[in-house]
């Protein structure tokens, strides 16, 4: 932790899901598994990490976001944080861009951008030896708000074996998974269910895998395909989680 020893290249953001959520908790482990074997000097807050704030604001709650953010910014400067890696696209917007607001200024950059600079540095190489059809979801707060399309293509491609399918929206025309806004924490009354839209959209291309970059993107998909009665057959799985099981031992 920073307690121990903060004199790190890299703070690694776990987020609230990648901390407490069973599921996503092993994406966190995935992701420490890959900077461990590339060398990466980084270290987590711990117990002095808090959520960074983002489903309060989207909710209106703007009060309880700026105590949040207040907490962790006066932690990162306490530490000189200079930069950060994390694994959630809304840890990431809200760090990236919102912090700097209330004095918060750093580097923050997602896992798969990392990673994928890893690889193209030779400080991990990938075995393309992923098996079965793969597609990639885009997560709206990695892919429409930040901007970052290629870098998870670029680690997909590299691994799988079996061939890599977009599906019909992806990219800038994207469908979002239903978590987004603060919507994770709220239930669909009005029509289809957006995970269940977008888990047939995935069944509907006859891939045997679906990769993510998002926790929330995670649990919604996850759950889409356990609603259809599809989770057996089409996998789901984050990038880290993907890389860590497909790097070549040196």
């Amino acid at each position: 932790t920073m307690a121990e020893d903060s004199n790190v290249d890299y703070l690694l953001w776990v987020g609230c899901a990648g901390s407490f959520d069973d599921r996503t908790k092993k994406v966190s482990v995935a992701l420490v598994q890959i900077l461990q074997k590339a060398g990466i000097n980084f270290a987590i807050l711990g117990k002095e990490e808090k959520c960074t704030g983002d489903f309060a604001r989207r909710a209106g709650n703007e009060m309880m976001y700026q105590m949040m953010a207040l907490e962790n910014i006066e932690t990162l400067n306490n530490y000189k944080v200079k930069k950060i890696i994390t694994a959630c696209p809304h840890c990431l917007n809200t760090l990236k861009h919102e912090y700097p607001q209330m004095g918060g200024v750093f580097e923050v950059i997602h896992h798969s951008e990392f990673i994928r600079n890893l690889v193209q540095s030779g400080k991990i190489t990938l075995n393309k030896s992923f098996e079965g059809q793969l597609t990639y979801h885009d997560p709206c707060y990695l892919g429409r708000y930040n901007n970052v399309y290629s870098a998870p293509r670029s680690l997909l491609k590299s691994l799988a074996k079996g061939g890599f399918t977009e599906l019909d929206r992806h990219s800038k025309e994207s469908f979002c998974c239903g978590a987004g806004g603060a919507r994770m924490w709220m239930e669909e009354n009005i029509g289809k269910r957006i995970n269940l839209e977008r888990a047939e959209e995935i069944i509907g291309k006859t891939v045997s895998n679906v990769a993510v970059g998002c926790p929330f993107c995670l649990t919604m998909i996850e759950d889409g395909m356990k609603e259809l009665g599809r989770e057996d057959e089409i996998k789901t799985k984050d990038i880290a989680e993907l890389v860590a099981n497909n790097m070549i031992e040196k």
